[in-house]
């Protein structure tokens, strides 16, 4: 038998067996545990992916940290995460939104945004809080959720945190300032018209805007030039350089602005947004301005009067 045969038959049996070991490996997968379904698939590889909910789930309060304020008090600072992806919930303060101490309402948010809303509340406490603890409980869509905050040396932050969204560099040799923001302490409104909110904004112009990048060169035919190049297109229209944006933080009902999202702003220019109000009572929306970097917040309560019922659209 020669050396050309020998490697032939060695090469089918590793073959044969490399064939047996898949088998196995199929027939371990398809073995079943008591009661389960004869005409289950196998499942290789075991995959579970993320699911996304619209609606039902429930909204988790988040400690983001403390921190040290000059007059020896401290802020405890807070978030949340909305499991949502759609619904938006108002949940007054009471017995499904709660602070302890000094609750249940403690000037927490009433009003839940869909996913993750970062260094949004702040619950101030005493000079003499020491190793005392703060609770934040939420109640939504029949789920319970809580987070419990003490002032952990390790959980320390500044101020400088907070308006650069979770950026720890301590800015020392950052010549950039916060922009300076303007907006009415207190409004009243209407359910059946428009309530115009306005805003000043005054910044140093740093940092610089980057520039938007031109668009890929395209072809004769308005194809791209160079095929199969990657092109990042998320976010292409969203506003560079410094930029305004309302949200809700506490109401009964749902706030629609216009124009709604981040809108680019001059420095000190006097921009005017539309804010329509589903029902009648008292609201709190909130004003940030970024410069990219660095963010300034601000609150206007309103108080609307009116019946929903009598708003047109």
């Amino acid at each position: 038998m020669g050396r050309t045969h020998l490697r032939q038959v060695a090469s089918g049996l590793a073959f044969g067996l490399l064939v047996a070991c898949v088998h196995a490996l199929l027939a371990g997968a398809q073995a079943q545990s008591p009661g389960q379904s004869q005409t289950q698939a196998p499942q290789l590889p075991t995959y579970i992916p993320q699911i996304r909910f619209n609606a039902g789930q429930g909204v988790v309060p988040y400690y983001e940290g403390w921190i040290r304020n000059p007059d020896g008090s401290f802020d405890i600072v807070f978030g949340y995460f909305n499991r949502n992806w759609q619904q938006e919930l108002a949940i007054p303060a009471g017995p499904d939104n709660k602070v302890e101490p000094g609750g249940p309402d403690a000037g927490q948010p009433t009003y839940f945004l869909p996913r993750r809303q970062r260094w949004i509340y702040r619950l101030r406490v005493p000079a003499d809080f020491g190793k005392k603890e703060a609770t934040w409980t939420i109640t939504a869509n029949g789920r319970t959720e809580k987070v419990v905050a003490s002032l952990i040396p390790s959980e320390e932050i500044n101020e400088r945190v907070v308006m650069s969204n979770g950026n720890f560099d301590t800015g020392v040799n950052d010549p950039n300032k916060p922009p300076t923001l303007t907006v009415p302490a207190l409004l009243t409104a209407t359910v059946t018209s428009a309530s115009q909110l306005s805003a000043n904004v005054v910044d140093d112009g740093l940092p610089k805007p980057r520039p938007i990048p031109a668009p890929p060169p395209t072809s004769a035919t308005g194809g791209p030039v160079n095929f199969g190049a990657q092109v990042n297109s998320s976010g292409g229209n969203r506003p560079r350089g410094l930029r305004l944006t309302w949200i809700e933080y506490r109401g009964p009902a749902k706030v629609t602005f216009d124009p709604a999202g981040p809108v680019s702003v001059t420095s000190g220019q006097a921009l005017t947004t539309a804010a329509h109000f589903a029902a009648p009572g008292t609201y709190v929306v909130r004003a940030m301005a970024t410069d990219g970097a660095l963010s300034t917040t601000r609150d206007v309560t309103v108080t609307v009067s009116g019946s929903p019922s009598t708003r047109s659209e």
